[in-house]
């Protein structure tokens, strides 16, 4: 260790108390707020804009597309932070930051203004790429702030905030897709640009914490690095794991918000809102709840528990907790997903956010604690492969099996075609991919067209699809299955883990 690496670890460690947390603690977590107030003001409606058959201003993709989408959006904003964690400890974390800043609102005007799947897709890749940016950078600054007696609570708190920003956004998108037109679309993209700008304020006042990594190795040589250390057979496989659990967890906020839109009733819901723009009038004519309010319990109930529950098991292994809480969210998937009550999947929405509440910190927690000396931003920097594997080609899984199984406009067509008289006639070879040709009605049209022909309103068309189809089982139980499989084999890893001390953590 150099001179300046050893009075860098010195002037760290009297800036963070063993107990308590320093300013630059604290203004991390004030950045962090902005951008997740920016990404969630999008990421809980855009499901509906991509491909949601009813929604007036939206793109009216098919949930392959947006499967396809989402693919790749996680892979970009979740796999690169691999190699841009390794750069943010070699070229500094504030330059990163300030630099993902600039691509991220360049991502949200360019969805703004390009309103096509290409348009989209390109601002969607553009936005990933400077979130892969951020997330080292900051929460390595942050890990810097944290010492093993206050890690637990350091990092409760960073997910409490996120989650404040998380809350807001579902608010604000409530607040700005009055109409659902094309024109509240484009406000909503511009909206989450100007709350990501108020970053480069903020990074005027953070400080450029020193990782204590090398400052002379090349790009190459950076990317090197990280290759070599990610091929650590043990860390390999609690990524593989991790990968597992999010393929089905971050089914909540992408297949969700669809799910809820065909499918769930929450007029009685609604009734209780206090607020107008809490509640709207359905594509069936019934009073109902947006769908992003009613998600947004999730992170409600994390920005009220989460500091509580982090300090209750601030003594557990964070490979226990995490065990712990996926069996809690697998759960919440469960009653959420079978159910078409919006009551019942408020409560299944309650037990999934306990669970989250144990799984999402620790997993930050876990890899900060067990990081070598100079590799925080590296090794937080891998905390999003299982986020970017799982939750990639989770939701490449949920576009192709909702697209088939799930989606109310396609079954609408489907019911057309096999029950009635609409489809005497008309040559259908049985797949998906030829069924809206074979029938002659866009799927935008097929709800509305399969009330016609059965003669009766949207609750009632609803209620048959769900009885004959069985969306709920189709959909979620495969996923519920991958959680189970996720928890036993982390239960199999923490119990190994024992015998290694730089992995018991």
């Amino acid at each position: 260790m150099t001179s300046d690496q050893t009075n860098d670890s010195m002037s760290s460690a009297e800036a963070c108390p063993k107990k308590g947390f320093n300013s630059t603690y604290w203004m991390c977590n004030a950045v962090e707020m902005w951008e997740r107030l920016a990404y969630y003001t999008l990421r809980p409606v855009a499901p509906i804009y991509i491909m949601q058959a009813d929604e007036p201003g939206g793109l009216h993709l098919t949930a392959e597309h947006k499967g396809w989408i989402f693919l790749w959006w996680f892979i970009f904003q979740s796999l690169f932070p691999m190699v841009t964690g390794g750069l943010a400890d070699r070229y500094g974390y504030r330059k990163t930051i300030a630099f993902s800043v600039i691509v991220n609102m360049t991502g949200y005007v360019m969805m703004a203004f390009l309103h096509s799947y290409w348009g989209f897709f390109g601002g969607v890749l553009v936005l990933a790429f400077g979130t892969a940016f951020f997330k080292p950078g900051l929460q390595a600054t942050l890990g810097h702030q944290l010492t093993k007696e206050n890690s637990s609570l350091g990092w409760g708190v960073f997910y409490w905030i996120v989650n404040v920003g998380s809350y807001i956004g579902h608010i604000v998108s409530a607040l700005v897709l009055v109409n659902h037109s094309t024109t509240d679309w484009r406000n909503l993209f511009l909206c989450c640009a100007a709350f990501t700008s108020l970053n480069l304020l903020m990074l005027i006042k953070l400080p450029d914490v020193h990782s204590g990594a090398s400052k002379t190795e090349s790009p190459l040589q950076v990317l090197d690095r990280t290759i070599r250390n990610i091929f650590e057979p043990r860390l390999v496989t609690w990524l593989l794991i991790m990968s597992c659990f999010w393929a089905m967890m971050y089914q909540l906020w992408d297949l969700q918000p669809n799910f809820i839109e065909d499918w769930i009733d929450s007029s009685m819901v609604a009734a209780h809102m206090p607020f107008d723009s809490w509640k709207e009038i359905g594509p069936d004519g019934q009073l109902r709840v947006p769908q992003q309010i009613l998600i947004s319990l999730n992170a409600l109930l994390i920005v009220l528990l989460i500091v509580p529950v982090s300090w209750a098991v601030r003594k557990m292994r964070t490979l226990e907790a995490m065990f712990f809480g996926m069996l809690g969210a697998t759960a919440g998937v469960l009653v959420a997903g079978l159910t078409s009550n919006g009551w019942i999947l408020l409560l299944g929405i309650f037990c999934f956010s306990l669970g989250e509440m144990l799984t999402g910190p620790k997993k930050n927690e876990y890899l900060a604690l067990i990081a070598p000396p100079g590799k925080k931003g590296l090794y937080l920097g891998y905390v999003n492969i299982p986020i970017g594997i799982g939750g990639g080609f989770g939701n490449y899984l949920a576009g192709i099996l909702y697209g088939r199984v799930g989606e109310k406009a396609t079954l609408a067509l489907k019911y057309m075609m096999e029950k009635t008289s609409f489809g005497e006639g008309k040559a259908w070879d049985g797949s998906v991919e030829t069924l809206e040709a074979a029938a002659g009605v866009a799927r935008t049209e097929a709800f509305a067209t399969l009330q016609e022909v059965l003669g009766v309103d949207g609750p009632t068309a609803t209620k048959i699809l769900w009885d004959h189809y069985d969306p709920q089982y189709n959909t979620w139980l495969p996923f519920a299955s991958i959680g189970i499989l996720a928890a036993i084999a982390l239960a199999i890893y923490g119990r190994l883990a024992k015998r290694w001390s730089d992995m018991n953590a």
